[in-house]
This record gives C-alpha cells, sequence and structure tokens, in this order.
C-alpha cells in the first residue's frame, strides 16, 4: 500500500502504526517523526510565514488573495507519480492544511483514483477515532486498536494525578496578534490536566478576541500556544517584556509558552502527551519537561 499524507497529524498517525514506510508523500509541514522527512513533499507555502509577523500572516490569509486552499499549492503531478493508494486529508481548516476539495478536485483527474481519507477531527475523542480511522484503512486494525487503548490510559493516568487538585482558569491562545482561543480539542485537553478552559467550547471553532475580552475570563494561566509556531519563535516575536498584553491582566500568575505544532494545533497522537505537559504546568504532575515542551516567560 501506497500513503500520502496531506496532514501533518495524519503523518503522525501513520507513524505510530508502524506504517510510515509505506509513506510515498507528505505535506512540507510534516516534520514528525524525523524519518518523515526522507519523504517527498508534494504541497508548498504560497506565503513565506517564516519570514513574517502574526499580524501580516493574520493580514494575508484574511485579504481577498488568499482564501482557503490559495494559501497551499498542491503538486498534482508529483501526486500522480507517486501513485498512491491512500490519500489522507483533512476537512477543518484551511489555514492550517491543504482543504479537502482541493484534495478531491486533484485525485479526480488520476488515471487511478485512490482512497480519499476525510479525517474531520473536533474533539478529543475523534482524534483517537482517526487513529483507529486510519488503522482499518490500512489494514493494521490490531495495531490501531492497541495503539488507542495506550492513549486512553494515559489520559486516565493524568487524569488521576489531578484528580482532587484546584483548578487554575486557563487560557489558551493559538494565534498572537490578534490574540485567538483556542477551540476543538484544546479545551478538553485543559480539562484533562486538571484546569478551567476558558474562552472556548469543546469542539467549537473560535474568533479573534482582544485582550480586554481575555481579561474579563479572568484567567490566572496564560497559555501561548500559537499554531505553526515552535517555543523558540513565539518567544522571539513577543518582543521586551514592557510590551508585553499580559501586563494589563490583573489576574494572571504565570505565562506559558507551548510547542502548539507538536502538542495542541495537531489533532494527532501527540496531543495525549500535549495533556500531560498541561498537568505539568499547571499542577507539576505530568512527568518532566524539557524547554522545548513548554516554557514558563512571566509569573510566579
Amino acid at each position: 500500500m501506497r500513503i500520502v499524507s496531506l496532514l501533518p497529524a495524519a503523518t503522525d498517525i501513520v507513524a505510530v502504526l508502524g506504517r510510515l514506510p509505506a509513506l510515498v508523500g507528505r505535506t512540507h509541514e510534516c516534520d514528525w517523526p524525523p524519518d518523515a522527512l526522507a519523504v517527498p513533499v508534494v504541497t508548498a507555502a504560497e506565503l513565506d510565514t517564516e519570514r513574517m509577523t502574526s499580524r501580516e500572516i493574520s493580514d494575508a490569509v484574511g485579504g481577498a488573495a488568499h482564501r482557503g486552499s490559495a494559501l497551499y499549492h498542491l503538486d498534482t503531478g508529483l501526486l500522480a507519480e507517486l501513485k498512491p493508494d491512500v490519500v489522507l486529508t483533512q476537512d477543518v481548516c484551511n489555514v492550517c492544511a491543504v482543504s479537502y476539495r482541493q484534495v478531491s478536485d486533484a485525485v479526480g483527474v488520476l488515471d487511478a483514483g485512490p482512497l480519499v481519507v476525510n479525517l474531520r477531527p473536533s474533539r478529543l475523542a475523534d482524534v483517537l477515532d482517526c487513529v483507529a480511522t486510519v488503522a482499518d484503512v490500512l489494514g493494521v486494525p490490531g495495531e490501531g486498536t492497541a495503539r488507542v487503548a495506550e492513549l486512553r490510559g494515559r489520559l486516565a493516568e493524568v487524569r488521576r494525578k489531578v484528580a482532587g487538585l484546584p483548578r487554575p482558569r486557563a487560557a489558551a491562545i493559538e494565534w498572537l496578534d490578534p490574540p485567538w482561543p483556542a477551540g476543538h480539542w484544546v479545551p478538553e485537553q485543559i480539562g484533562a490536566a486538571g484546569g478551567v478552559p476558558l474562552l472556548a467550547e469543546a469542539g467549537s471553532h473560535t474568533s479573534a478576541a482582544t485582550w480586554s475580552v481575555i481579561a474579563a475570563a479572568e484567567p490566572t494561566v496564560l497559555l501561548l500556544m500559537p499554531c505553526g509556531f515552535p517555543p523558540r519563535r513565539t518567544i522571539a516575536e513577543l518582543g521586551a517584556d514592557r510590551d508585553r498584553p499580559w501586563a494589563a491582566l490583573p489576574t494572571v500568575e504565570a505565562v506559558w509558552v507551548l510547542d502548539g505544532p507538536s502538542y495542541f494545533n495537531r489533532p494527532g497522537p501527540r496531543v495525549v502527551r500535549g495533556v500531560e505537559i498541561l498537568a505539568e504546568v499547571l499542577h507539576g504532575a505530568g512527568g518532566a519537561l524539557s524547554v522545548a515542551d513548554a516554557q514558563r516567560i512571566a509569573g510566579h
């Protein structure tokens, strides 16, 4: 079986199922596990986001020139050459990945149409269900059952550790300028880690907020997890201490920068590690943290 993954989270799933050797194509954003970097890339970004600020990216994404699939280029010629049997894609966010419609149009002109699997997770349970779904499609249902059981066991262990502890009020921000509360599965990640999620309901899409709205929610912990930004880039963009907006949030006791792409933005198996990280951030109950996992940048 020949697999093309058009979603970083799907590449994660393929890897945990032990099917990475069958992966023949990936997106330019599929950076985990490291072995996936050797796989041919079938997409490219239309924006040079590495050289842009959060505000510049927001303005470009919201502009008339960039809507949905216009943000990404899919190399249909290479896709045809790779002759995939299965294409894994998504229908959750056109800003985060190639859209399902674009993929459907591309594979519709291929001589031998591959099976297109459209993943649509919106909650934490959906993410685990996607692991089982992909396992079935790839012909390894037993491996899927085992991996899902392992992930559920880790979630149960975190919940056990934080049971009965005070629950900090946590505001998770998945974009910096404008500030954008994290929805979908992130509120459930916070809840499972022993916090009270603010500003978004589980499974929900969100929209841009203001720092005054965030202040009104009275968070005690601010979690910065910008989509696509590793912690070092988030910290670099924040600028000097005096310019940081949470200085005007009187209830905030701690500010953490988290690795959004690895553990929170992408609906793959590593969201469970995200819950473990949050348990450590909120309670010191999730296990040791590395600098790459999370960095506390303010608070006492």
